[in-house]
């Protein structure tokens, strides 16, 4: 009776832990406006700029341009709560000792990267529901439920791919350089794979190079929601972010034991 009991308290007890370190996370992050405003404002913000006030009555192949920029600003800020959430968040807290702390405790390993993930999306659901309010009171996106829900589905799942990213980059910068890291690559790689401005618009040469990259895969399957999508078969970019994820892990657990032969030898 007494083993019963206590094999039905323990999954209990590790959903518990998992749920508290989620929730602290994000109250966490929350709390700091270094991290909450510029993820959640800036995407917002470009957004207004060159989506309601400069693509005001223009037009972006079979849509209108407050309508492509939909997709890609808010491919945009999903990358950028993953990246910094991860990149930063993981660097900064080695740099405190904080992950070696965890670890001393008996709290599973999984559950922090877990409320990692948990906040990422999060975070990137605001993005895309902020993102939505504008386009749909101010910049005259009509679309039907099913690919408003679309859309946002495949730019939450999107994160996860980023998070991969985020997490290898903070195992391998440092507390102090990591923001300026994450930064040097997160600004060119959207411009480049046309998040700021449709792809199209980009010299011939950048528009060659944008399918190389990570962001252009994951906005021109945004883009398929709302049926403006130049690039490959849907099922390519997802082949292309999956390798992507992966190569992002290993790199990830590589670091992971690198820190781990450094702190016991």
């Amino acid at each position: 009776m007494n083993t019963t009991a206590q094999a039905v308290s323990q999954p209990r007890s590790l959903t518990r832990i998992f749920a508290l370190e989620a929730k602290y996370e994000l109250l966490k992050l929350l709390r700091m406006p270094a991290y909450a405003i510029p993820t959640v404002l800036f995407p917002l913000l470009f957004y207004v700029l060159f989506g309601l006030v400069f693509g005001s009555g223009r037009m972006a192949g079979p849509v209108n341009m407050p309508t492509y920029l939909l997709a890609t600003y808010g491919t945009f800020g999903v990358i950028g709560a993953s990246l910094f959430g991860f990149g930063v968040g993981v660097a900064i807290e080695r740099g405190q000792g904080w992950m070696l702390l965890k670890r001393a405790t008996p709290m599973p390993p999984l559950a922090y990267f877990t409320a990692k993930i948990f906040m990422a999306l999060t975070f990137s659901l605001i993005v895309v529901l902020g993102l939505f309010g504008l386009g749909a009171l101010f910049g005259d996106v009509a679309m039907p439920t099913v690919t408003w829900v679309s859309l946002a589905a495949v730019l939450i799942a999107g994160a996860l791919p980023f998070c991969a990213f985020g997490l290898a980059l903070g195992y391998f910068c440092g507390p102090n350089s990591a923001p300026a890291i994450v930064n040097l690559l997160y600004l060119p790689l959207a411009f480049l794979s046309g998040l700021w401005i449709p792809v199209q618009a980009l010299p011939s040469l950048l528009q060659r190079l944008a399918p190389a990259l990570p962001p252009y895969h994951f906005s021109q399957l945004a883009l398929a929601q709302v049926g403006a999508s130049t690039g490959p078969a849907a099922w390519i970019s997802v082949l292309y972010l999956a390798l992507f994820t992966a190569l992002s892990l290993g790199l990830a657990l590589v670091g992971y034991r690198r820190d781990e032969g450094k702190t016991y030898g």
